[in-house]
């Protein structure tokens, strides 16, 4: 089990900024990861401003809870307690599969403790939409790392992202603010962050 707070910034990107980006600064690492979004069938979690997702990677996977910081350290990027419970790769894949028919799941471990304590014992939730993602871990500016994600939705929608997350805000305004001047892109409230879980759920389709 791990729990940070987690301060980014996301920006959606024009293709072709992206791939300028993704070429100018080396990758550390490259992988697929598949992001599958779980709730109560009246949006509970959502009402609340909490996310829930499985995460599955090659060969290991995750459950995270994201919850709201009640006293936050900065007001200009996003920020929320991230919560995550390490998963078997067979584990996570069989709650997928039993979502993916619409069965009601019942999450365990810290992320099933959190939700009995906060809401119900036995809290049911539902597989309601998901995403895939090619993601890219680079050396940036000030050496900040940046993640690029070309993520697909359930209707085949794809959208191109950078996100800057780091412990100190002042490091995250400085290495925008020079990506920004060197690559000519801009933000506005229809490309900044935009969390994933609710493009998937605007892309939604049957899953």
């Amino acid at each position: 089990m791990s729990k940070n707070n987690e301060i980014e910034a996301k920006i959606i990107l024009p293709k072709t900024i992206y791939h300028k980006l993704c070429h100018d600064f080396a990758p550390k690492s490259c992988f697929k990861q598949e992001n599958y979004y779980f709730d109560t069938k009246d949006g509970l979690l959502k009402q609340n401003h909490i996310s829930c997702r499985i995460r599955l990677f090659a060969d290991h996977a995750e459950q995270t809870l994201k919850v709201p910081n009640d006293d936050p350290v900065q007001h200009q990027f996003h920020e929320a307690i991230e919560i995550n419970d390490e998963l078997k790769l067979a584990e996570a894949k069989a709650l997928v599969k039993k979502g993916s028919k619409n069965l009601p799941i019942i999450f365990k471990y810290t992320i099933g403790d959190y939700l009995s304590e906060h809401f119900s014992d036995h809290l049911i939730l539902n597989l309601q939409t998901f995403s895939k993602t090619k993601r890219i871990l680079a050396n940036g500016p000030e050496n900040c790392e940046l993640t690029f994600d070309d993520s697909t939705y359930p209707d085949n929608y794809e959208d191109f992202e950078i996100e800057i997350e780091n412990p100190h805000p002042q490091l995250i305004a400085q290495v925008l603010l020079d990506l920004k001047k060197k690559y000519h892109f801009t933000q506005n409230s229809a490309n900044t962050n935009q969390a994933k879980i609710a493009r998937a759920y605007k892309h939604r389709d049957k899953i």
